[in-house]
């Protein structure tokens, strides 16, 4: 039986680990196609996890390989847009097509915030900001050339409709990401084009690992009446990126083609007021 992808192609940024290697595999078990992109290496000194690795995407190679499904994947930085349209016309050259983007790389710095400073204010608003618009202008045009619509997906979070403790930079950028899908979405619609967010609330990925709990509960120490602010209503306070992957591959499917400029929370009811 053909998948509800089948044929299609899906642009995937920060696919190495994680939310992005799920939305991979779970887009290619579902027939499409995938173009990989990570950084694969250094990030920013705010950030207190170890990066992905050049083995870690070959994992996700080989992991949608492993469903009968082409991938063409690259190291490349989201921040770079030339590296990014490069990358893009040399997998739709292989690939043939364009359908599907989504917008998944992103970085968090749990810092109180008088200890932001004005370097990793920028780098955090750089990655998650401006990365997800190169991310777009990267692509978009290739699905408009298809003439067939297409479905854009901005990874937000639940600190992009809510605000995250110990977070302002972190907080300010997924507004950002909420912002420029709804304005995305009214200006592709003529080309048939949906964009919607999605914002998850605790994913259990590799951004959770490191020195990442140390940094959350010193940043916790600061303000301790903040701690419940994203409490969910569901007993399972983490999801699995599989579970995020679930939403992502419906936005991306004829199932949701109604669906635009929709903000989809996945964070078991931590960001409602």
């Amino acid at each position: 039986m053909a998948g509800k992808l089948e044929g299609k192609v899906a642009f995937i940024t920060g696919a190495a680990r994680g939310q992005g290697r799920a939305h991979a595999v779970r887009l290619a078990q579902e027939g499409a196609d995938i173009i990989a992109v990570d950084i694969a290496g250094k990030l920013p000194p705010c950030v207190p996890y170890s990066p992905a690795t050049e083995e870690d995407l070959a994992e996700t190679v080989r992991l949608v390989e492993g469903t009968g499904r082409r991938i063409h994947a690259s190291i490349a930085d989201t921040r770079d847009l030339t590296a990014l349209r490069k990358t893009v016309d040399e997998a739709v050259a292989v690939l043939g097509r364009l359908d599907i983007i989504v917008a998944n790389a992103g970085i968090a710095a749990p810092q109180p915030w008088h200890e932001i400073t004005p370097e990793d204010f920028a780098d955090v608003l750089d990655i998650n900001v401006t990365g997800t618009w190169n991310t777009v202008m990267a692509g978009a045009a290739k699905i408009i050339e298809g003439g067939r619509g297409g479905s854009i997906i901005l990874i937000s979070s639940a600190a992009g409709v809510k605000q995250q403790p110990f977070m302002v930079h972190y907080t300010a950028s997924k507004h950002a990401v909420t912002g420029l899908a709804r304005a995305f979405a009214a200006e592709l619609g003529r080309h048939s084009i949906r964009v919607n967010s999605v914002h998850p609330g605790p994913v259990n990925t590799p951004m959770g690992s490191g020195d990442m709990g140390a940094a959350v509960a010193r940043a916790m120490e600061t303000n301790p009446q903040l701690a419940h602010v994203l409490t969910p209503f569901l007993p399972d306070w983490v999801a699995e990126p599989e579970e995020i992957a679930d939403a992502v591959c419906w936005l991306t499917s004829d199932e949701s083609r109604k669906v635009t400029a929709a903000q989809i929370r996945i964070d078991q009811g931590s960001s409602q007021y």
